[in-house]
């Protein structure tokens, strides 16, 4: 018998670029193979400008129509050159040197074959490697991710105004807290993220330009009266980075373990929320509205699970694995140059990929769950005790204002409290009969489980 399998058509091995593609795609333009070559056109071409209108080694500004054809090039990269640039790496196994002749044949193409030299002059791969991975991880954060992730914090904040009255019963070490309100509750990951992402808006993006050691030796010795460091300096930022003047062969991607180092930071804030919301759901505090046609289980029919937060909480842990790695192994090169940082930082978009798809299933299921009130209010009338903390606190103030004598009031409401309920009519009874004064003995009557919240309401002033 013959176990083997007739092999299926060609398949992604990534849930990314299968199941999941929808969500993800976007990154494709930026953090894929494909992206990284148009990055590299792009810096190639304009590394050639550059050359060409500051007149290096003679050579003549090119006309502003040749300038707008390589522009367009580069930005235009698309199927032709992605199939064109696999039939050239297929002769020179290099993908950077195909780069250069795919440029060299354009510039035939456009009549611009006498500049073809300048073409990754005096250039490393690395320069245009480190180059292009700081323009596609920028492309990719700001433009991609980090708008995800300030849709998902928007739609948190709403929600956290929505419910910032919302009184609930606190869960400390999982037992019955001191009241707090939904909004508040809510309110805390806000900020939290908002610090985050401040912070990725203040990431550096840095490249080098410097030639197969840093040195600027080739540079220097085909033009020993240019200034190479400005040069480079005024390159780099103008390709919008920042430049980094001290390097080996590569940059040495210390921006990119702080960048991810950050990344993993807010996907472990958003771990935090979903595996709360998803308590919250079991509590009954969140009902998950049905998706018409959705299915929740497939032997019961009842269920509506909380499928998107589960989803999230396993592709952030995914992706900070990767993430780590990431910021781990990128920091360190033997001596001036090992590749291990190619392959490496290949999956960058796998580990962006995975906290973007956990922020679309965030984004979603925060707009599939409502507030059940009702739950809420009777969590916190079947937990009276939880104002045990107020009664002691207040008849330690009498005790120092003279109007008190008890001593060691937390002893006295531990024996009252720990271990068994308290309704409200014991409580009130225990209050009437305490030695202190008679405002603090109205106070204390008054006060509710679902009053006992404090500030709550009002700390959201202090979000962005």
């Amino acid at each position: 018998m013959n176990d083997q399998l007739p092999s299926l058509p060609p398949q992604p091995i990534s849930p990314l670029d299968g199941r999941y593609r929808a969500a993800v795609s976007a990154l494709g333009d930026h953090l894929s193979e494909a992206g990284l070559n148009r990055a590299r056109v792009h810096v190639e071409v304009e590394w050639l400008i550059y050359l060409t209108s500051h007149a290096m080694f003679g050579a003549a500004p090119l006309e502003a129509e040749h300038v707008q054809q390589l522009r367009a090039f580069a930005a235009n990269f698309g199927d032709l050159e992605i199939d064109a640039l696999a039939e050239i790496e297929a002769r020179t196994r290099h993908d950077v040197k195909a780069v250069e002749y795919l440029i060299r044949g354009e510039l035939d193409r456009l009549g611009l074959g006498g500049i073809a030299e300048l073409t990754h002059f005096a250039c490393t791969s690395e320069d245009i490697n480190n180059l292009s991975y700081a323009i596609t991880v920028k492309a990719a954060v700001e433009q991609i991710w980090l708008p995800k992730l300030r849709a998902v914090v928007g739609k948190l904040a709403a929600l956290a105004e929505q419910h910032k009255d919302a009184a609930m019963l606190s869960r400390t070490h999982g037992q019955p807290a001191t009241p707090t309100t939904m909004g508040k509750e809510l309110g805390v990951f806000v900020y939290r993220l908002q610090r985050v992402i401040a912070q990725l808006e203040a990431s550096e993006y840095l490249g080098k330009f410097s030639g197969a050691t840093g040195t600027f030796a080739a540079h220097l010795a085909a033009d020993p009266t240019a200034d190479w460091p400005a040069i480079s300096r005024e390159f780099v930022e103008g390709l919008g980075l920042t430049w980094n003047p001290l390097t080996t062969q590569i940059e040495s991607h210390d921006w990119q373990a702080e960048l991810y180092g950050k990344a993993s930071h807010a996907n472990r804030i958003l771990h935090n929320l979903a595996t709360d919301i998803w308590t919250y759901i079991s509590l009954g505090y969140f009902r998950q509205i049905p998706v018409p046609g959705a299915t929740g289980s497939s032997t019961m029919p009842h269920k509506i699970n909380p499928i998107r937060f589960e989803n999230a909480e396993a592709n952030l842990e995914i992706s900070s694995a990767l993430l780590d790695s990431l910021s781990a192994t990128l920091v360190t090169s033997r001596l001036q140059r090992d590749l291990t940082d190619s392959t490496t930082q290949r999956n960058i978009g796998v580990a962006f990929g995975h906290s973007l798809l956990a922020l679309d299933n965030l984004e979603r299921g925060l707009g599939e769950i409502a507030l059940d009130e009702s739950a809420l209010a009777a969590d916190l009338d079947g937990n009276w005790e939880v104002l045990a903390e107020a009664i002691q606190t207040v008849i330690r103030a009498e005790v120092v204002a003279g109007r008190s004598s008890i001593a060691d009031p937390y002893a006295v409401l531990k024996d009252l409290t720990r271990g068994h309920r308290v309704g409200p009519a014991e409580l009130a009874e225990f209050v009437q009969g305490l030695e202190i004064g008679d405002e603090a003995k109205r106070r204390l009557i008054a006060l509710t489980p679902a009053t006992y919240i404090g500030v709550a309401p009002a700390l959201l002033r202090f979000l962005d």
